[in-house]
């Protein structure tokens, strides 16, 4: 779901597009969703305390950092209809690769600490991860189209939601943590 708000977020502010990217960038969803787990997994008691401690705090900064960066941009940009100038957005924007990456990692960290409780009770990793691969791909691809299709409703206020939508995705995986752990 973290993964769909996102494709959500990135699709409402680029004008268009092409099939290629949105296959870009549902497959980079995807396959970071499907990879953590079988990560964590490898990973399992040898570094779980390790990891355990500080993957919500990941998560959270880069989430923040990014929605922090398009909140600014939206308000800044919010005169010219809420979405950054035309080039920016042409140039990809949020689904640059780069951006793309960053935000690939932080959506699936969380999937990280799955892989990990799975090799802790002793259980497969392999078909939950190809299954959440799977879904975590169809719902990024369908965010983005759903996105498309929200544009021009949602266009000046668009990178102002988006941003706000990543930091409380953030906000909610560090609270889950932080309230597991009280």
């Amino acid at each position: 779901m973290d993964a769909f708000a996102v494709s959500v977020s990135a699709s409402i502010c680029t004008p268009e597009i092409p099939l290629k990217i949105a296959l870009r960038a549902s497959l980079a969803f995807g396959i970071f969703q499907f990879g953590m787990p079988i990560a964590g997994w490898l990973l399992g008691t040898t570094f779980r305390q390790l990891i355990q401690g500080f993957d919500h705090w990941i998560a959270f900064v880069l989430l923040a950092f990014i929605g922090g960066k398009m909140l600014y941009e939206g308000i800044r940009d919010r005169k010219n209809h809420g979405c950054p100038d035309p080039e920016h957005a042409a140039a990809g924007g949020i689904m640059r690769l780069d951006t793309l990456l960053v935000l690939s990692v932080a959506t699936s960290i969380d999937a990280l600490a799955v892989g990990i409780s799975y090799s802790l009770i002793g259980t497969p990793i392999v078909k939950p991860a190809v299954i959440i691969g799977i879904t975590t791909f169809a719902l990024s691809f369908a965010g983005i189209q759903f996105g498309r299709k929200l544009k021009h409703v949602l266009e000046e206020w668009a990178e102002i939601l988006g941003g706000s939508v990543l930091i409380a995705i953030g906000g909610k995986i560090l609270a889950e943590h932080l309230v597991k752990h009280v």
